[in-house]
């Protein structure tokens, strides 16, 4: 049984299917019902006794620092300089040193059930609801307990890819190294980390998934989506027609 021991919060990105309300705001800095997604995040890793998080910045990344004074020797911030160039596997080559028996989670989620952060695992790989129905999210397919496939454009009868991974010591040296071949040689700016280890490099890892319940986590991903969790940005979807 392997144990995360820290994190890693992918924080850099600009938000812009969440337009106007992140011109001024990161996207996981943005208020849902009163409480700042990240928090849920932060708080949510803390209460599974994560207490080493290093959050990855960019976008109007000075907003950020208030988290380092809010959660003391347990935030640190790592800047991505090439977050207005690049795609995200930029921000996990930025944090490449911390991916040892680590959890990665992108910011902008509202977690609802902190259990779905616990540490322990048995393989690295992504959190997942199992879905019947048509969806055009990334599906895995699972054969044995272990990732044989993964659709980027959904289908039915699969896990559905949460943002959400953990990540042995094995399997995070491993996939520093395959970020560092992927960026620094092949120069690979336009693709997803995730990427990586799925499409790029997937016969070197064997991936499971950390089962959750639909709902346990919530991924806002659009203005629309934004509106429809807190009604108060409604006036901003008239603003944008």
């Amino acid at each position: 049984m392997n144990t995360a021991k820290r994190a890693v919060i992918v924080a850099a990105g600009e938000g812009k299917r969440m337009r106007p309300v992140t011109l001024t705001t990161p996207k996981s800095l943005v208020r849902v019902n009163g409480t700042r997604m990240i928090d849920t995040v932060i708080q949510g890793l803390m209460a599974n006794g994560i207490h080493e998080i290093y959050i990855v910045v960019g976008y109007l990344k000075e907003q950020f620092e208030v988290l380092e004074r809010e959660y003391p020797g347990a935030v640190t911030l790592i800047e991505n300089p090439w977050y207005d160039t690049c795609n995200n596997i930029s921000s996990l080559y930025a944090a490449r040193e911390h991916l040892e028996d680590a959890i990665i989670t992108d910011a902008d989620l509202i977690i609802r059930d902190p259990r779905v952060l616990a540490p322990e695992f048995e393989r690295s790989g992504y959190n997942a609801v199992w879905t019947d129905a048509p969806t055009d999210e990334w599906l895995l397919t699972v054969e044995d307990g272990v990732v044989a496939s993964c659709s980027r454009t959904g289908g039915a009868h699969g896990w559905q890819l949460f943002s959400v991974s953990r990540w042995s010591a094995e399997d995070g040296r491993r996939l520093k190294r395959h970020l560092e071949i992927e960026f620094e040689g092949r120069r690979s700016r336009n693709i997803y980390w995730d990427d990586v280890a799925l499409f790029c490099y997937p016969q070197e890892y064997r991936l499971g998934v950390f089962p959750m319940k639909a709902g346990d986590i919530v991924e806002v991903d659009s203005l629309a989506e934004l509106a429809a969790l807190d009604p108060s940005y409604r006036t901003y979807l008239d603003e944008v027609k």
